[in-house]
């Protein structure tokens, strides 16, 4: 039969096992949205059709059904544990199917 010191080390060493144990949760790396090459940015000129902004950059995340005149291209990272995720915005403005404006680097305001 254990004596009670050898049980409260058992248990003691339990603990601390399981408080170690539980800092090695894996956080998977978070993506949304339109992961956007630099390149592929500055490539979209005033002047383009919204085909070419699509071929460029793909279909926007965010389409406002009240507003036609404008693509919202969202992009958020957060990789594992980190507290800086990396969040982008893009903003193409449109008049009859043309570009007429583009917002690159738009503020993103975390919620």
């Amino acid at each position: 039969m254990p004596s009670i010191q050898h049980t409260t080390w058992l248990n003691l060493f339990a603990a601390f096992l399981l408080c170690a144990a539980s800092a090695c949760v894996y956080e998977i790396d978070v993506q949304q949205g339109n992961k956007l090459e630099p390149k592929d940015i500055e490539a979209v000129k005033v002047g383009m059709t919204r085909n070419q902004v699509r071929f460029l950059l793909g279909t926007p995340v965010v389409s406002d059904p009240f507003r036609n005149d404008r693509w919202d291209y969202v992009y958020y990272f957060r990789a594992g544990r980190s507290d800086d995720p990396e969040r982008r915005w893009l903003i193409v403005w449109f008049d009859d199917n043309i570009v007429t404006k583009i917002d690159r680097d738009a503020q993103v305001k975390p919620s």
